[in-house]
């Protein structure tokens, strides 16, 4: 695989991970909450690489071409993003949390975002949409091992995209709580709304 073909997966892809959604969500949320966006960014990778796995072991066409399998997975990734929203709107970022309360909640943040992540049905959709746009079984490289790269640069893309986001939400809104509060209701309604598009778009099918 070439360097061309590489930076075009990335212009490409950096698109859809700067497209604001419920990673970003959580992201800014975990930034508000916590001292560390790291455990939330790494809950949020953990998701997208168990994806990477199954895309690389060349399931994800299996699980593609079931539907009921599909709708299932997006009907319970939808009413986890409808709970979560909801834990956030009534409980908005508390700037001043304790140390203690911080890592205590450290392995709750990081499976909450694994769960974000992994049960979001647009992230499967990624790898058999986008990826076999750039694989070429006449390359040299086994299609595994061009997957595997390619997932290698997507997860390293939403690292750096994710710390950002959340780095500067914790940042900028630390010294303003009642733009802290307001960012994060607009977080939780993000969850709750996309949560709601992806239950409508199983009703509408």
């Amino acid at each position: 695989m070439d360097t061309t073909t590489l930076a075009a997966f990335l212009a490409v892809d950096l698109l859809l991970v700067v497209t604001p959604g419920a990673d970003w969500a959580y992201a800014i949320s975990a930034g508000l909450r916590d001292r560390s966006v790291v455990p939330a960014v790494a809950g949020l990778i953990v998701g997208h690489a168990a994806y990477a796995l199954v895309a690389v072991a060349g399931l994800a066409v299996l699980v593609a071409s079931s539907p009921t399998l599909l709708t299932a997975l997006t009907v319970v990734g939808a009413g986890y993003l409808l709970w979560l929203g909801w834990g956030v709107l009534r409980q908005p970022a508390a700037l001043a949390a304790s140390d203690r309360a911080v890592d205590s909640s450290r392995r709750q943040v990081v499976l909450k975002g694994a769960g974000i992540s992994g049960l979001n049905p647009k992230a499967l959709l990624l790898y058999f949409s986008l990826f076999p746009q750039f694989l070429d079984a006449d390359a040299g490289w086994p299609v595994a091992a061009q997957t595997g790269l390619l997932s290698t640069v997507h997860l390293t893309a939403c690292a750096v995209v994710y710390l950002t986001v959340g780095v500067l939400a914790r940042t900028v809104l630390r010294a303003r709580p009642s733009a802290a509060r307001v960012v994060t209701r607009v977080s939780g309604a993000m969850m709750i709304g996309i949560g709601g598009l992806l239950l409508a778009e199983c009703v509408a099918a």
